[in-house]
Formats: structure tokens, C-alpha cells, sequence
């Protein structure tokens, strides 16, 4: 699978080694704002050998368009902020190339962008994309809907320069009917993040607890949905979209994968429908279906 990846900060860094070391990826190009390590390789940088290209290129050499008609991918894996679906979005969709988000946060107007744009490909969304963290949101919802009434405590820990409230804490607390106000923040040294949720029952408790050790957990996190999202309909994804069917038993995951198999070839017969009606539409004609639309 050819990866496209847009931001190379601290995570997006440690996304990228993540990627070079999947023998089923092959990370094609990295675009960032910054002009600093332009045209570097991403190997080379990490000082390992590839096969990969990874060349780094800043936002502002190519247009989207000429970079991935030059340089096509499979997936695109974004990392940078909420603006950067204004770069890659609409070229993305029109090509039905899948997006992975792990933006924290969009604005109300990029949420409904997304929305758009995942009429035409498969989208997905996922402010924290660890496997774990949304792995604790099933679990504790699960144990919600078996008491309802039950008292429930959100923690969260980050590193001491860290002044706002965790937004996957934010996305726990919703998720749970818990309100915003409630979760308790914990201040120290250079922790990466650590999520607790406590149930408090009258004879037991429970905590569900999830600790990110490196940043690589994001990187993992961005391949399994990448993988995952591969030949799905457009729509737009959550993580609990593609890691509900492992909840269930082996029937339940086969019926699974027996439907996601349907979605491929639907997908793929749509492309190829898409693929004729455009060579039977002279050029002159498709100009004037866009100019009168």
C-alpha cells in the first residue's frame, strides 16, 4: 500500500518510522510546512535502508494535484492540523484516495468539509488513532450500558508543560455521558499520556487504564486503519467502526469480513462504471456538464 504523509512533527515522525517498517507500506512522500530537510529521505533521515522513496517536500512546491498524479498513493495519513484537509481534501476524494485523520480537533465548518468529502472516498476520523485508547472507550461503554447508575471517575496525565484538558479525555467523558468539567488533570515530568477510567460499584471497582509509552502507539494505531479502511465505501469512519467486529465471536467476525468483502467489489465495480462513462463523454460535452453545474 502506498502511503502519502502529511505533517512531520514529533508524531509525525514517529508515524513514519512506523511506516518504513511495515513490509506491506510503502511511504511514497512526506509534505510539511516547513522547508527545513526539504527533498531529504525520510531512510535517510532515519538512517535506515528502504525501498521507500520518502522524499520530504514543503507544502509550498506542488500543487496537490501534481503531486499525487506524480507521485500516486493508496492512503493518505494526515498528522499536521485541522487545516491541512484544505490542502490534500478535495484532490484526495476526486482520486478515491482513503483518508486517515488523527487531527485533534476541527472547527464545526472542517467537520462538515469532512463530511463532503467523504461522499466520495473513505474517511476516518480519529482525534487519539491508538488501538488501546479506543479500546478502553468500547470496554467502558460496555460496562455503562451493564450499570447505568454506576459511578464513574475520568483521570488523565500528561507532561508538566500541558495547560489544557486532554481532548481524548474530553472524547472519553462524552462518550460516557460524563460531564466535560468532572475529569481530573494531572500535571508532571514528562509524561506522554496515561487515560484512566474508574467505575466505582458498591463492593468492587474497576479501572481501565491506558498509557502510551512512545508515539509509536500513534503510528500503529494509523496503519491498522489504513489497512482496514483499504476498499471500504466512502463514508466517514470512526475507530470503533473497524474495531467493533473483533468484539464479537468468530461467526460474528466473519459476517464481518464477508460484508467488507462486498463493500470491495461494489466499490471497485463503481470505479469501473465511473472509469467507461468517461470515455463515452466527449471532452467538449464534460466541459459544459462542469460549466452549467
Amino acid at each position: 500500500m502506498r502511503i502519502g504523509l502529511i505533517g512531520f512533527g514529533k508524531t509525525g515522525t514517529a508515524v513514519a518510522a512506523v511506516i518504513l517498517n511495515n513490509p506491506e507500506m510503502r511511504l511514497e512522500w512526506v509534505v510539511r510546512k516547513s522547508d527545513v530537510l526539504e527533498h531529504r529521505s525520510v531512510p535517510e533521515f532515519f538512517g535506515v535502508e528502504s525501498e521507500a522513496p520518502g522524499l520530504i517536500y514543503p507544502v509550498s512546491e506542488f500543487p496537490i494535484d501534481e503531486l499525487l498524479d506524480t507521485h500516486p498513493v493508496d492512503a493518505i495519513i494526515d498528522f499536521s492540523s485541522e487545516d491541512g484537509i484544505d490542502y490534500y481534501g478535495d484532490a484526495a476524494a476526486a482520486r478515491g484516495i482513503s483518508i486517515v485523520s488523527a487531527i485533534s480537533h476541527y472547527s464545526a465548518a472542517k467537520q462538515r468539509k469532512l463530511q463532503e468529502l467523504s461522499i466520495q472516498t473513505a474517511i476516518l476520523w480519529s482525534p487519539n488513532i491508538t488501538i488501546g485508547i479506543n479500546f478502553l472507550i468500547l470496554a467502558a461503554q460496555t460496562l455503562r450500558r451493564i450499570s447505568p447508575s454506576i459511578d464513574i471517575q475520568i483521570v488523565e496525565e500528561h507532561f508538566k508543560m500541558k495547560t489544557e484538558v486532554s481532548g481524548t479525555a474530553k472524547i472519553i467523558a462524552n462518550s460516557l455521558g460524563v460531564d466535560e468539567s468532572d475529569v481530573k488533570s494531572v500535571r508532571a515530568g514528562g509524561i506522554i499520556g496515561v487515560h484512566e477510567v474508574l467505575f466505582g460499584f458498591p463492593s468492587q471497582t474497576v479501572r481501565l487504564r491506558h498509557e502510551s509509552i512512545s508515539r509509536d502507539a500513534f503510528g500503529d494505531g494509523a496503519v491498522f486503519a489504513a489497512e482496514r479502511l483499504d476498499g471500504l465505501l466512502p463514508g466517514l469512519y470512526k475507530m470503533e467502526d473497524l474495531l467493533l467486529p473483533y468484539f464479537g465471536d468468530d461467526q460474528s467476525r466473519q459476517v464481518a469480513r464477508i460484508h467488507n468483502r462486498m463493500m470491495r467489489l461494489e466499490k471497485s465495480r463503481n470505479l469501473k462504471r465511473q472509469a467507461k462513462l468517461a470515455v463515452r463523454i466527449p471532452i467538449g460535452v464534460r466541459e459544459q456538464q462542469a460549466l452549467s453545474g
